[in-house]
Parts: C-alpha cells; structure tokens; sequence
C-alpha cells in the first residue's frame, strides 16, 4: 500500500525567482533576425551610395558591414557558451574587466541604445501607417510644439500617438510572460524575411531594368553624385583633408568607413539574444548556432537587396530617392503607384516585429544590474509569469519619452521652421559608443583565456585569433575616422558613456550600504 500510495514526482516548476527555459534555437535565431531587421535596409543605402558614389562603393559597405558583422557574432558565441546568464554582454564585460565597464554598456543600453532604437522603431510604425491613413501625419498636432529652448520642443502628434501606443502594446504583451512575446517575433519575424525576400526576388527578375544593369554592374566603380566629406569640427579642418570617394583611394577607404554609421545601425542588435540567455533551454549551443544563423541570413538578405535596388534603379535615383525611401522606389517601378502601399506594408510588419524583439530583450539586461545592486532595486525582480516586468515597464516609459521631444530645425533659405526628432540624434551619438563595447567584448576573448584558462568553453571563437584581431581592427580604423570626420556626433556620445561612471558610484555605493547592513 505504501508503494501504491506513494506521492509521484511532479516536474519542477519554476518559481516566481525563476527564469522560464522557453527559447529554443529556432526562437533564438528568430530574435536575432527579427531584432536586426528594422527599417534600416529599407531606407540608408540612399545615404550610403551618396557617401560611396558609386555601385561598387554601395555594395563593399554592406560587405564591410557583413563581415564585421558576422564576425563579431562568431566572436560573442564562445562568451555566450562559457557564461550563459541573463544580461549577456553587460555579464561578459563585467566578468572580463570589472562592474564598472558592466555598468557603462547597460547604462548606455538603457538611456539611449536600446530605449532610443526602440523609439526610432516605432516610430517608422507610424510613419509608414501615414502613408495608408494619411491623417497619421507628423504635423497632425494633437499638442502642438511647445518651444524649450532655440534647440528643442516638445509635441504630441498623430504619429507620435501611434509610436506611444505601439510601445504600450508591445510592453504590456511581453509582461504577460515569454511565450506570448515569443510567438509575436516567430510570426512577425517570419513575415518580414519574406517580405524582404519577396523585395529582392522582385527587384532581381520582374524589375529588372536594363539601363541600370548596364549602368550600375558595367561601370562598377567610377564616382558619380559623391558627397564630399569633410572634418565636422572647425579645428579639424586645417589638419584633416577633406576628401571624397572621387580622390582615390584614401577618399573611397573614408567614405565606407562613414558610411557604416548607416549600414552598422541597420545591422544592429543581432546581441540582443545574448540577453536572454537565461531563458534558454539550451543556451551553451544554441545561442551561438543562433548568433551566426541569424546574422548570416540578415546579412545575405541585406547584400542581396542592395543588387536588387541596383538591378532595377540607375545610381542617381538610389542616391536621390525621395524621403531616402529606396525600397520604396524601387517597388514603384515593379507595380505602379501601389508599390508605396505595397512597401508601407512591408514595413509596418517589420518594424512591429523589430520592436517586439528589441523591447523582449532589452529589460534582462536592466534585471541583471539590479541583481547586481547597479539598478533599482525593483527591477531586478520576476513577476509571476517569470519575466521582467518592472524593468520592461521602465524601459517602455524612457522609450516612450524619447518620442516626445523634438529638434528644431530652420531651413536657412526660406525660414521654415521644421521638426526632427532628439532620439535621431541620440542614435547618431551612440554609433561610436556602440563600437566601443563591441571592441571591448571582443577584446575579453583574450583577457578570458588569460585570466580563465580552463573554464568550461562549449564553443570556442572561430577563428581566434585572427578573426577577433581583425574585427578590433577594423572597428577601430572605423571609429579614429568617425572621431576625425564625424567629431560632431561622436563626441556626445563618449560623453553619454563618461556620464555612467558618476551614476556608477553612486549606485556601487549605495550597494555596498545595502549589503553591509545586513552583515551587520
């Protein structure tokens, strides 16, 4: 009887302290993709074939891009392998360096990165909304501009209302725990690889353009409608040339390391899984098997779409496409005046999904300085779903606050006064900031094997040592020619980092407070 009666073993249940292992590799590699595409490929190669001046210089910066990329990815695995914890890159830099360099990335993360893309993000929602309900306009005022200083406003528009709500929705959904946030970026993500997919093979074979396929692929590289790029900061200018990629080689080398302002941020956030490795079911293989699947797909859609662009639009009409919109011109010439709506579509599903993505990972690294005593003390806590929720609702609210302010801008000419918006800006500061923690998190591959040498390495870098040297290389040839062209936009943003390190000790103080308080 006693052996009939015997109680049976449930499963375990996690508790409320605990992480959910929901994520499979499938749903890895789709927030890796769905984080990385955006609207970015959709609109900066305008920009970057203004910079470049020619096909060829169009397509070696995505390239560039492309290989940074993926080689940063194959970098990151074996971190992620060797410390599979909630936080990802914030945990690497702490752990290789110290809680200070752990604290700078999640501050800027919180403050700018990740809040700031995430506004960004939503709003090209509501501005490709605009363009099937052309009421949702940005001068649709519900709160006019309210003036603060010959800089900035604040305002309220139809189109930031979309954004705000958009942030609200997709907060609330991912507080409701993973596997509703999950299903969101499996379709959404799913939906936009095809959509892109569908872009490409359109350009490629139905609008296929004869005069710009002997135009672009028969004169690869000869510079036409080059911007010239010149030293932001006036000091600069006696000592720095300013060049173009018309003035050989040193002018091309510049403009593609310009030019990965727009095509890095395109690219960005494929490290957003390393956030959620604590809810992966098997994080020391599958985050890095997503981290090189999925770049390499966003990659290869990218580099692909550009040759599409090419294959049916002649360079001027990339470089001088209205509103930037490329893809959108290029749909034009394949259905008429419905390729618009056709591409706003598109990009309204991509840009749901790429928030979806970026607002699901973001809040892991914020529980994790909490966990820390680095952040409030709230948001280092699970809710009964097993996720986030105070440090999803925190970042929905900075996110949401970036939408609002507004930057003023008078056209020298007629004295119009028009609006921009401050998380632009921000998101230009950052780029260079950005590029600083990925060259400290791949550095920490060779401080790691140092200081650790025989830690448990499911996955080791591939490539090391070349491919690691390589990328620090590059990246900072990269960031020395952004410091010196680009002073204007990087030097705010090494600001933004240097301003962590007061909060950090305010912070690390008051932890340590905490903790001898309860020793005593």
């Amino acid at each position: 009887m006693s052996d009939a009666t015997r109680a049976i073993p449930s499963p375990a249940v996690p508790t409320e302290t605990e992480w959910v292992k929901g994520l499979g590799l499938v749903d890895a590699t789709m927030i890796v993709v769905g984080s990385m595409i955006g609207s970015g490929i959709f609109i900066v190669s305008a920009d970057i074939a203004r910079q470049t001046g020619s096909p060829g210089g169009l397509l070696m910066a995505w390239v560039i891009t492309g290989v940074l990329t993926c080689a940063a990815a194959l970098s990151y695995g074996e971190l992620a392998a060797m410390m599979p914890k909630a936080g990802g890159q914030y945990v690497y830099l702490r752990e290789s360096y110290s809680p200070l360099w752990g604290f700078l990335y999640g501050w800027t993360l919180f403050l700018v990165i990740q809040t700031g893309t995430i506004a960004a993000v939503a709003v090209g929602f509501a501005r490709f909304l605009g363009v099937l309900v052309p009421a949702i306009s940005p001068t649709a005022w519900i709160v006019r501009p309210i003036i603060l200083s010959s800089k900035y406003a604040v305002s309220l528009s139809w189109q930031q209302l979309i954004a705000l709500l958009l942030i609200l929705f997709l907060t609330a959904v991912n507080t409701r725990g993973l596997r509703l946030g999950k299903l969101i970026q499996n379709i959404f993500t799913s939906a936009k690889g095809l959509a892109l997919l569908g872009l490409i093979l359109l350009g490629i074979f139905v609008g296929r353009n004869a005069a710009a396929v002997t135009s672009n692929f028969g004169d690869w590289w000869t510079p036409r409608g080059a911007q010239a790029i010149e030293p932001a900061a006036d000091w600069l200018r006696s000592l720095v040339p300013a060049v173009s990629a018309t003035t050989g080689a040193l002018g091309l080398l510049i403009a593609l390391c310009v030019a990965q302002v727009g095509s890095l941020f395109a690219a960005d956030a494929w490290n957003n899984i390393t956030f959620t490795a604590g809810e992966v079911k098997n994080p020391r293989r599958d985050i890095p098997l997503s981290l090189a699947a999925g770049t390499f797909i966003v990659i290869t859609l990218y580099c692909l779409a550009n040759v599409a662009y090419l294959t049916t639009l002649p360079l001027a009409q990339i470089q001088q496409a209205p509103d930037d919109r490329v893809a959108t011109a290029a749909l034009l010439v394949v259905f008429g005046n419905a390729g618009a709506t056709i591409m706003a579509v598109a990009i309204m599903i991509s840009t749901f999904g790429c928030a979806n993505g970026l607002i699901l990972a973001g809040a892991r690294v914020y529980y994790a300085m909490a966990s820390d005593g680095l952040f409030f003390k709230g948001i280092g806590k699970l809710n009964a779903k097993h996720v986030p929720a105070m440090g999803l609702v925190l970042q929905g609210l900075w996110a949401a606050l970036l939408v609002l302010p507004r930057t003023r801008i008078k056209n020298p000419v007629t004295g119009v006064e028009t609006y921009g918006n401050l998380y632009s800006d921000l998101l230009d500061y950052v780029v260079f900031a950005v590029l600083i923690f990925y060259v400290l998190t791949i550095a920490a591959l060779f401080v790691l094997r140092r200081k650790r040498p025989d830690a448990e390495r499911p996955y080791r870098a591939f490539g090391y040592p070349v491919v690691p040297v390589l990328y620090i290389a590059a990246a900072t040839l990269i960031m020395v020619v952004l410091i010196l062209y680009k002073t204007q936009t990087t030097w705010p943003g090494l600001l933004i980092v240097l301003l962590g390190v007061p909060v950090y000790w305010v912070w690390h103080r008051k932890s340590d407070r905490t903790l001898s308080g309860k020793a005593d």
